[in-house]
């Protein structure tokens, strides 16, 4: 997958995109992410990217002669149709069924990281974005730390990243479990200060284990 991120902010992804599942992902060529400055596509000598809104009000507003050229050429830059998603706190709210879709309906994604007051509207009706996404109910500064969670999120469900592709199929929120919160997990050693792991996960028994982590989803 092909992932392209317009933000004025790109040395934000420096860290989580290199680090980590992301950062092997991207060792792997299992998955390909690349930053775009907004401010590329600015006007005049200070590259402008944004304006007061119309009607007043506090803030500014991405300008639609700056985000389109941007959208359209970064498009052409891989043979792939991009998918091209706005962070907003307008749109839809993120769920494991949106992510799980996503991985699988598209290889190519361009994210689009709104900033002060957002865009001009104008981008969304004229069909230069396909869907709006957001992470919650809350304002965040901008929709860079938006656009990673749903990045890592993502990522996770190409074949390969994670290596066991069970480790994607089994965790909370997934068709696996019912689109309920995953069990409980436990490691060594079997008893600390008095706290033991459930005996069930000691019996070897597999059927009775299986059975319990059933029960312990909510």
């Amino acid at each position: 997958m092909r992932i392209d991120i317009l933000t004025l902010h790109p040395a934000m992804f420096q860290g989580p995109i290199s680090e980590s599942i992301l950062g092997r992902a991207r060792e792997a060529d299992l998955l390909e992410i690349h930053t775009h400055d907004l401010r590329s596509w600015g006007i005049g000598n200070y590259n402008q990217v944004d304006d007061e809104p119309y009607g007043g009000g506090a803030g500014m507003v991405l300008r639609i002669d700056v985000v389109v050229p941007a959208i359209e050429e970064i498009a052409k830059m891989d043979e792939r149709k991009p998918h091209r998603i706005y962070l907003s706190a307008r749109g839809e709210t993120l769920k494991q069924e949106k992510v799980e879709s996503i991985a699988q309906d598209h290889d190519r994604l361009l994210l689009l990281c709104g900033h002060y007051e957002g865009i001009d509207q104008r981008i969304v009706e004229g069909g230069w974005i396909d869907e709006e996404i957001s992470i919650g109910d809350y304002v965040l500064t901008g929709g860079e730390l938006p656009a990673m969670v749903l990045i890592d999120a993502v990522a996770r469900h190409i074949p390969g990243v994670l290596g066991k592709e069970e480790s994607a199929q089994e965790e909370s929120f997934s068709a696996a479990l019912d689109r309920k919160k995953e069990y409980p997990h436990y490691t060594r050693p079997d008893e600390y200060e008095g706290h033991k792991v459930p005996d069930v996960l000691l019996s070897g028994h597999h059927a009775e284990i299986e059975k319990w982590r059933k029960n312990q989803c909510s």
